[in-house]
């Protein structure tokens, strides 16, 4: 790959270009040098790009994820919540292949096999949500003490509240 130097004519329409308030990429484009390039170039001449657009467009994006990321973990608690309610019916509906064909019963208990892949798909439905409320969570016991009340409370378990003494 031929190389290319970085000309005093380069420096200079780098030098206008920022004046005219060209973005790093537009004088990339412009010049027909790479945006790194043309960063070097900057650094050199001590000039800066304004980044606020790219501030608020991440900021954005930050926040839609969280609520994409919070949409997520209540239908994992709910996925959660429909394996735990299977598990607990009294009546459980059991499909197995038969000489005659595919048959379905239903069962007084869930067979083990079956407790065990649900019991399995609870758990990581679980853990799935967990790990996104964290990203989320406030930092340091107040944090953690939300989070584990929350999967409690996705388990039906009980929980009361511990004041400092």
């Amino acid at each position: 790959m031929p190389h290319n130097p970085v000309t005093d004519a380069d420096r200079d329409r780098v030098r206008e270009l920022h004046a005219e308030g060209k973005s790093r990429n537009d004088i990339a484009r412009v010049t027909g040098r790479s945006a790194s390039t043309v960063t070097v170039i900057a650094r050199e001449l001590g000039l800066s790009f304004d980044r606020s657009k790219t501030a608020a467009a991440t900021q954005a994006r930050q926040i839609d994820n969280r609520a994409r990321r919070t949409e997520i973990t209540s239908r994992l608690y709910g996925r959660a919540e429909q394996v735990l309610a299977r598990l607990e019916s009294s009546g459980y509906k059991f499909t197995a292949t038969t000489v005659h064909g595919i048959e379905t019963k239903t069962l007084d208990h869930v067979p083990a096999q079956d407790e065990k892949s649900l019991a399995s798909a609870l758990s990581t439905h679980l853990a799935a949500a967990a790990r996104l409320e964290a990203i989320d969570a406030e930092k340091g016991s107040e944090g953690a003490k939300s989070m584990l009340t929350g999967l409690a409370v996705a388990l039906g378990i009980a929980t009361t509240t511990v004041v400092d003494e």
